[in-house]
C-alpha cells in the first residue's frame, strides 16, 4: 500500500509554521487549512539581508496570512545576533555548515514560540524549497525539539504531493514577490557568482 506524501503527526490539530516567505508557505497553509491543521504563521529570519529585503518578504508573509485570517507572528529581526552565530562559516558552500547552523537558530525560535503559545507541534517551509538540504532541516528540527521540551519537530518534506506546483500556481494568483536567493548575504553572493 503506497504511503501519502503527506502524514499529519497522530493529535496534530494546530501547528506553529516557521515560514521563510509568502511564497514557499502558501501550498502549505492551504493544504494543512485543508486537512484539518490550523496554522499559527511564525515569521523569524534573522538571516534575510539587507533590511529593505527582511522588510518586503515579511510583508508579503503577513499580508497572506492575514488575508486567509491567520494569526501572524513577527519573530523580530536581529540580524547581529545570526552574524554571530554564523561567524567563521561565511565561506561555506551553500548546503554547508552555515546552513545548518541557521536552521537550528531559527527552529529552536519556533519551538520557544510554540512552547510559549502552547502549540506541541511546529513545522517550517524550509523543507519546501529544493535549495535546501531536507537532512540539514530535520536535523535542525529535532535539535530545535531537544532543546524545547514538550514540542515535537514535524520533520516534513513539504515538496511531495503536489504542492510544489501548486505553490507556483498561488505564487501568481496571489502575485506575490518572489525572492531570487536563499536570504543571507553569503547566500547572495553565491547566487550572483560573486
Amino acid at each position: 500500500m503506497k504511503q501519502p506524501a503527506i502524514v499529519i503527526p497522530e493529535g496534530c490539530r494546530e501547528v506553529l509554521l516557521h515560514a521563510c516567505c509568502a511564497p514557499c508557505s502558501s501550498a502549505i497553509v492551504e493544504w494543512l487549512m485543508q486537512n484539518g491543521v490550523r496554522p499559527t504563521i511564525f515569521y523569524y529570519n534573522p538571516n534575510i539581508w539587507p533590511r529593505e529585503e527582511y522588510e518586503t518578504r515579511k510583508e508579503e508573509s503577513k499580508r497572506h496570512a492575514e488575508g486567509l485570517g491567520l494569526r501572524w507572528i513577527d519573530g523580530d529581526y536581529d540580524h547581529g545576533l545570526w552574524l554571530h552565530d554564523v561567524c567563521g562559516m561565511e565561506h561555506e558552500p551553500e548546503r554547508g555548515r552555515r546552513c545548518e547552523q541557521c536552521f537550528t537558530l531559527r527552529l529552536t525560535a519556533a519551538a520557544r514560540k510554540a512552547s510559549e503559545l502552547g502549540l506541541r507541534h511546529f513545522a517550517t517551509t524550509l523543507a519546501s524549497s529544493r535549495w535546501k538540504s531536507l537532512e540539514q532541516i530535520e536535523r535542525a528540527g529535532l535539535r530545535a525539539e531537544q532543546a524545547v521540551p514538550g514540542t515535537a519537530f514535524w520533520a516534513q518534506n513539504w515538496r511531495k504531493g503536489g504542492l510544489q506546483e501548486r505553490r507556483n500556481e498561488l505564487l501568481h494568483e496571489y502575485g506575490f514577490y518572489n525572492q531570487q536567493y536563499c536570504g543571507c548575504e553569503f547566500s547572495q553572493n553565491r547566487s550572483t557568482g560573486e
